[in-house]
């Protein structure tokens, strides 16, 4: 028998009053959630501006090569926006490595004043600050969507902030290159013991996790990469992911293309701004930048992850390399040097003791709904 359900609908009016009630609670629960952000946003509606028609005009330098696809084209599209954005009051000149200062000076560029706005990945400045490790990549660490959710969400970037706040330098995530491939070899590697006395191109913390597993990392410039793999020079290469591999050749002289880039999982690039300029533009110009740099997090990893799906269909299709997944056993033993690598790291430097902790403490809150989240879509990716 069919039920009366009309005696259980509340009428309209109190309905709507419940649910906006309900709506009412929860928007109370969201400011309070981000409250820092609201106080912000407040400060910057009540704050009050003149403008006399000149421009401020700031110099951006890059690590990478003048208009190096998607890195390079980023920055410029950062500083494009920043430009529209503020219609006009705002002009950023952008250099690529080598044409202003040297790709790997841009950190101390910045920090002197030289220029106003850096960009490159944080890994490149951990001779000098040993903790910057942690704000681009860690092998077996972050892929990019963690990356983003420590950083923006879990207290990740003002650690980020705090670190380089000595240096007189202010970080912006603005680009990532999502899970990059392992490296191309021009021989097997089966074992853990393949690595030992392996040449390999390989930067940061990867670098130091192959020097302990018997190889040697090398250092050069990723224009260097294709003459030093032709020549024998270095028996193995990694640089981001299919798209620039095969754009840069690679794959005309490597057999073996290895994967997962257990080394990267998900690299954030960042924004580097030097404190004393930020702090003098006006509040409107300020939350410019940040937006403009959030929006190039987002495109960047965005073309990378398209970018790369396409090319690596181009290198499987043209059927010269191998394309491998690296041994269980391999990276095994890679994961366990890692493990010792950064307890050591971090009982030797107070700071990078502090965002290693940081960082084990967001994964650990975290593991639980990784481990939902991807069991969820796991069925359908092995269908």
């Amino acid at each position: 028998m069919q039920q009366d359900t009309n005696k259980h609908i509340p009428p309209r009016r109190d309905f709507l009053k419940k649910s906006l009630q309900t709506l009412a609670a929860g928007s109370l629960l969201g400011l309070s959630a981000c409250r820092d952000d609201l106080k912000q946003a407040a400060g910057l509606a009540q704050a009050t501006e003149t403008y006399n028609g000149e421009s401020i005009e700031w110099m951006a330098a890059t690590t990478w090569p003048p208009n190096f696809p998607i890195l390079g084209e980023g920055v410029q599209l950062f500083a494009k926006q920043v430009e529209i954005m503020s219609a006009g009051r705002l002009k950023i000149k952008v250099y690529g490595g080598g044409e202003l200062i040297p790709p790997l000076e841009v950190f101390d560029a910045v920090s002197n004043g030289s220029i106003q706005i850096g960009h490159g990945a944080a890994y490149y400045w951990s001779g000098k600050i040993p903790a910057a490790n942690f704000f681009a990549a860690v092998p077996f660490g972050f892929n990019a969507q963690q990356m983003n959710a420590w950083l923006i969400s879990g207290g990740g970037w003002q650690l980020w902030q705090e670190i380089y706040a000595p240096y007189n330098v202010i970080p912006f995530p603005a680009g990532n290159t999502g899970v990059q491939m392992g490296g191309w070899f021009n021989r097997e590697i089966n074992t853990p013991a393949d690595l030992k006395g392996l040449k390999m191109r390989i930067p940061g913390l990867g670098g130091k996790v192959l020097d302990r597993m018997g190889g040697a990392a090398v250092q050069i410039a990723g224009s260097e990469i294709y003459t030093s793999l032709e020549r024998g020079v270095i028996d193995a290469a990694e640089w981001i992911g299919p798209y620039h591999d095969y754009t840069l050749g690679f794959h005309k002289i490597a057999r073996y293309y290895y994967y997962p880039g257990w080394h990267e999982p998900g690299a954030t690039l960042e924004l580097l701004v030097n404190k004393q300029a930020f702090e003098s533009l006006p509040p409107s110009l300020q939350e410019i930048i940040r937006t403009a740099a959030l929006r190039a997090n987002l495109w960047m990893l965005s073309e990378f992850e398209a970018k790369n799906a396409e090319y690596l269909e181009k290198i499987i299709s043209e059927g010269k390399v191998e394309v491998r997944p690296y041994p269980a056993e391999v990276l095994r033993a890679l994961q366990n040097t890692t493990a010792q690598l950064l307890e050591e790291l971090a009982a030797q430097d107070a700071p990078t003791k502090k965002v290693w902790e940081h960082v084990q403490a967001f994964k650990q809150k975290m593991n639980r709904w990784n481990q939902i989240s991807e069991s969820a879509i796991l069925p359908y990716l092995q269908a």
